[in-house]
């Protein structure tokens, strides 16, 4: 049973998901910062100042308004959050484009790759040992 284990992670598939694991969990942190360092403070600017993040509604309250999301939370409050989604789906939007962008290269690379390995197969390499043989039988038989 241990030694099967060792095989599982030993493959290589198995390490190459753990490294694109760890780098799409640093990816996450870097896009988090971008919608929420960058893009949000723009869109703020062009809709008046609004922030998504902060943007709830109280279900079911008695009326008590809170400064807050995180306010609303901790009170226990149920808070719908809807500016927290319309960031979620931000960041989603926002990782699906480099990802795509990401592929198209990397599918550009290997096309390229691909051409240039036909271009090398397909160079004419000359004549074939037979095709030499035959050409130096059929000069001894003329002579």
């Amino acid at each position: 049973m241990l030694k099967e284990f060792k095989d599982f992670i030993a493959k290589g598939n198995v390490m190459a998901m753990a490294v694109g694991i760890i780098i799409g969990a640093a990816f996450t942190a870097i896009v988090k910062s971008l919608v929420a360092d960058l893009i949000s403070p723009i869109i703020g600017l062009f809709m008046g100042g609004v922030d998504f993040t902060n943007k709830f509604i109280i279900l079911g309250g008695d009326g008590t308004t809170y400064a807050s999301l995180e306010a609303a939370r901790e009170a226990g409050a149920g808070a719908f959050a809807y500016g927290a989604f319309i960031m979620a789906v931000i960041n989603f939007l926002i990782i699906a484009w480099v990802v795509f962008m990401l592929v198209k290269t990397v599918n550009k690379a290997k096309e390229a790759a691909a051409k240039e390995e036909e271009a090398v197969e397909e160079a004419p390499k000359g004549p074939s040992e037979v095709d030499l043989l035959t050409e130096i039988r059929d000069a001894l038989k003329s002579k």
